[in-house]
């Protein structure tokens, strides 16, 4: 009784089967006759034209005395935003105000992921000094799996950068 069961349902599938492709007809893959009321993906009334505006992130900062600050500022890559770059800047407090001396890439531009560099953990060491001229060291969490970076480091003349 159990097999005889068993084969009831069996041809009932297939009967259900039959059915519904029998009243599917038509097509495969029938195309529309008229125009699609959304535009598809990419598609549609409005285009980028221009670029969007660079991102930015202060990452770290070292104020020595009064008048001298370093800083590190991640920068999204315009082109890729999983990409970034890290910029170094130097400034001096003249007249009341901070004032820019020098700046520079710390690698090459858009070699960071823009993710970990700006995160928690992000900078594995930034160590300034006062001293003339200045040594500088910068090291980056590259990804939490792969860790810190090798150490870049600078020297600081008389507010300019130089790769030590």
């Amino acid at each position: 009784m159990l097999a005889g069961w068993g084969v009831v349902v069996a041809a009932t599938a297939t009967a259900v089967t039959a059915t519904i492709g029998a009243t599917a007809g038509g097509p495969v893959n029938p195309q529309p006759t008229a125009p699609q009321a959304h535009p598809t993906t990419g598609q549609g009334p409005k285009t980028q034209t221009e670029p969007r505006s660079a991102e930015r992130r202060r990452i770290a900062s070292s104020v020595l005395g009064k008048d001298v600050k370093y800083t590190l500022t991640a920068l999204r890559s315009r082109t890729d935003p999983l990409a970034a770059s890290v910029r170094l800047q130097v400034f001096t407090f003249d007249n009341g105000t901070w004032r820019e001396t020098d700046r520079a890439l710390v690698g090459e531009a858009d070699s960071w992921f823009w993710f970990p560099l700006t995160g928690r953990h992000a900078v594995c060491a930034f160590s300034t000094s006062s001293t003339q001229p200045a040594p500088l060291a910068v090291s980056m969490l590259v990804t939490p799996s792969v860790g810190c970076s090798p150490t870049a480091n600078f020297r600081v003349d008389s507010g300019r950068i130089v790769p030590a």
